[in-house]
C-alpha cells in the first residue's frame, strides 16, 4: 500500500549540509500497522512529513496505493493531502475557534466525504457524545488528543501518519488513547505509520522498525 524506496533528505546548515535520511526503504500493506522508533534527531519526524506530501525529498520514492508523489505539483500535493492521509501531531492541532463537531468534521468535509453516521459513531467510541458543543480550550489533553485521532479517522484515510500522538499525555491515558485509536484504525480500514519513542506502545503495533542515523536499522527480535 505504501512504498518508499531510496528515499533521502537533507538540509543546509552552518557546517553544510545535514543528512537527515539517507536511502530510506519501507513498506506497509494494507491495514498495517508500524511503528517508527529511534532517538531524536534520526529522521522519524522528517520521514513522516515527506509521507505527508509536506516536504519533498532530495531523492528516491513515496508511491501510496501507486500513486508516486514525485509526479505531484503543488495543487495535487494538497489533495492528496486532503484525500489520502491524515496526520495526527503530539500538539494536537485543533482549530480553536471550532467546537469539538466541526474540528472531528473538518476533514472530511474538505475532501467531500463527511459521514454524520460515522462521526457520531467516532464520536461516542471516544468519550466525545457530551462535549460536541465545547472549544478545545475547554478540554484536557487527553479529550484534545481524542479528538485529533477523530478528525484523521472522519475521513477513513487509506494512511494514517500519527507523530507521537500520546506524547503529551500521562501513561495511563495514553494507553486508552493508543486503545482507542488501533481499534478504530481497524474499523475504518486504514493502515498507520506511527512514530513513538515508547517501546511499549511500539509492542502493540504490527511491526516496529527503527531509524538509526537515517537509515532503517533492525530491530532485534525479543
Amino acid at each position: 500500500m505504501l512504498e518508499i524506496q531510496g528515499l533521502s533528505k537533507g538540509y543546509q546548515g552552518p557546517q553544510g549540509v545535514l543528512q537527515v535520511l539517507d536511502g530510506v526503504s519501507l513498506e506497509l500493506a494494507p491495514g498495517q500497522t508500524l511503528a517508527l522508533m529511534g532517538e531524536s534527531g534520526s529522521g522519524k519526524s522528517t520521514l513522516l512529513h515527506l509521507v505527508a506530501g509536506l516536504d519533498h525529498a532530495d531523492s528516491g520514492v513515496i508511491s501510496l496505493n501507486g500513486l508516486s508523489l514525485n509526479s505531484l505539483n503543488e495543487s495535487a500535493r494538497a489533495a492528496y493531502r486532503r484525500d489520502r492521509v491524515a496526520v495526527i501531531f503530539q500538539q494536537f492541532n485543533l482549530i480553536p475557534s471550532l467546537v469539538v463537531a466541526d474540528n472531528l468534521a473538518f476533514q472530511a468535509r474538505l475532501a467531500g466525504r463527511c459521514d454524520p453516521a460515522w462521526l457520531a459513531l467516532l464520536a461516542a467510541r471516544l468519550g466525545l457524545a457530551d462535549l460536541l458543543d465545547r472549544y478545545p480550550e475547554q478540554l484536557s489533553g487527553g479529550q484534545q488528543q481524542r479528538v485529533a485521532v477523530g478528525r484523521a479517522l472522519a475521513v477513513r484515510p487509506p494512511l494514517i501518519l500519527a507523530d507521537e500522538p500520546t506524547g503529551n499525555l500521562d501513561e495511563h491515558t495514553a494507553d486508552e488513547v493508543m486503545a482507542l485509536l488501533l481499534e478504530l484504525v481497524r474499523e475504518a480500514g486504514s493502515s498507520l505509520l506511527m512514530v513513538t519513542h515508547s517501546a511499549r506502545l511500539a509492542d502493540r503495533l504490527d511491526r516496529q522498525v527503527t531509524l538509526s542515523n537515517g537509515r532503517i536499522v533492525t530491530r532485534p527480535s525479543p
